[in-house]
């Protein structure tokens, strides 16, 4: 196959096609895995060599190297935060979901600022401190004076020993222009799907609004880059097209964004099609994503770009969620509430999609213990400036896990502190302990000591 040129064109459908039309050779299954554990990433036909295996003992071996490079990476640490929807009006009419514009059967509204400031207090209050932004995508009713008015106003919010640190975006693609005033905002990470790379089903699933320009969605991180953004996160909506082919393409567009800005994406998020109320064609989606290859998409995705987060929704059940922890997944959403005004405010709106994982917050940090995991609230490396492509350079070769490990830690004590219950307080310094005991190295054994004493006499925001 010749070389792929990945900083000419984001997304080449015949180059992917013709990896996905070859047969997996399994004699070459050991020799990528061994690859992808030495942090070397995998290119393109290597991943579609992986993607194609259908042989369940060979998948367990993808399985099992997935976990491991996650914990080469990140350590044990899952990063925790919560979605707020500011508003579920939209333009667009896209046949899957549950804000599409001919959608008469749900409650609609846009939270004032105020409102969504109360929002993100009540969010503070169950011991979150990063949150995902979002609306529908409606560029006068939503537009950048009413972002950067409520981006304000959550920062500024405050309750008890309750802050939000970060403030992650997903709303509709913007100019190059408009990037840069959204980067003035003080936000983290950029986050847009593409939904499908396949451009024929693309064009059909979207059928009227902006987002039905298949172009300008799918060349937004590139402007959004230009524009000076540090960090973006993409990612398909699994159930449109075939899975191999939207994971290759999601493929393709970080080796792209890696080629030409230096960057890959910060985040991959791995949503699958729920039903959503009034939206037909969510409860029988044409591509069903069977648990076993989502379990292999995720799997790949890790070894593939190594360096990348991997987000998981409370789209999927708990179980399938632990699952997927431990195969790569690194950052999962907890107790959200996916309609305008779900955490305080009460509005009678709908949501956008149904949700599989109704636990509470406590409950998620609790099961996570359990699982041997870290329930992380870090959000150090956007006030320390490890951003983008000096994220990477820590992230590629494995070093970011010195600072991940003792920030998730010190924060996990906040929480235990100052909002988790008798039993899961009990059972988180239980494992912190355990933590400090098991650290092998001395220094960080040392920091882990002073952070947790300094969290422990009542400080707050400690990190490194």
């Amino acid at each position: 196959m010749k070389k792929i040129d990945y900083k000419s064109e984001i997304i080449q459908p015949d180059i992917i096609n013709e990896l996905l039309d070859k047969k997996t050779d399994n004699s070459k299954i050991d020799d990528i895995l061994n690859k992808a554990l030495k942090l070397k990433g995998l290119n393109l036909e290597e991943s579609a060599e992986l993607l194609n295996v259908e042989d369940e003992q060979a998948a367990e071996k993808i399985f099992k190297a997935a976990k491991q490079l996650k914990e080469i990476i990140y350590g044990n640490r899952i990063v925790l935060f919560a979605p707020l929807y500011a508003a579920n009006v939209c333009t667009n009419n896209c046949l899957y979901c549950g804000f599409r514009h001919d959608n008469t059967s749900i409650k609609r509204c846009v939270l004032t600022p105020d409102e969504v400031a109360e929002e993100a207090k009540a969010i503070m209050n169950l011991g979150h401190k990063r949150i995902v932004l979002l609306t529908g995508e409606d560029y006068k009713e939503t537009g950048l004076d009413y972002l950067e008015e409520c981006i304000q106003k959550i920062y500024e919010a405050k309750v008890f020993n309750g802050e939000i640190r970060r403030i992650n975006v997903n709303i509709a693609p913007l100019s190059v222009d408009d990037f840069k005033r959204l980067n003035s905002f003080g936000i983290g990470t950029y986050q847009l799907f593409q939904e499908t790379y396949n451009e024929d089903i693309y064009k059909y699933v979207h059928p009227s609004g902006k987002k039905s320009n298949y172009r300008w969605r799918l060349e937004a991180m590139d402007r959004a880059l230009e524009a000076g953004l540090h960090d973006v996160g993409i990612g398909p909506l699994f159930g449109l097209s075939d899975y191999r082919f939207e994971t290759l393409a999601t493929l393709m567009h970080s080796h792209h964004l890696d080629a030409k800005f230096g960057v890959g994406p910060h985040t991959i998020s791995v949503p699958r099609i729920e039903p959503a109320k009034g939206v037909t064609f969510s409860e029988n989606p044409p591509e069903q994503i069977s648990d076993f290859n989502f379990k292999k998409i995720v799997a790949v995705l890790r070894l593939s770009v190594p360096y990348t987060g991997l987000i998981l929704s409370t789209r999927e059940v708990p179980e399938m969620r632990k699952a997927l922890c431990d195969l790569g997944v690194s950052q999962i959403s907890a107790e959200s509430k996916v309609n305008p005004g779900g955490y305080s405010v009460h509005k009678e709106t709908d949501s956008q999609f149904t949700m599989s994982d109704n636990r509470t917050l406590d409950e998620v940090v609790k099961a996570l213990l359990q699982d041997g995991y870290t329930p992380s609230f870090c959000t150090a490396c956007y006030r320390k400036g490890r951003v983008g492509k000096d994220f990477m350079d820590l992230a590629k070769p494995g070093l970011i896990k010195q600072f991940c490990q003792p920030n998730a830690v010190s924060t996990l004590a906040e929480y235990l502190y100052d909002y988790a219950s008798e039993e899961t307080k009990e059972t988180g310094l239980k494992f912190i302990e355990e933590q400090i005991l098991n650290t092998d190295n001395p220094a960080i054994q040392s920091l882990l000591t002073d952070m947790i004493a300094k969290v422990a006499a009542g400080e707050r925001d400690v990190y490194n």
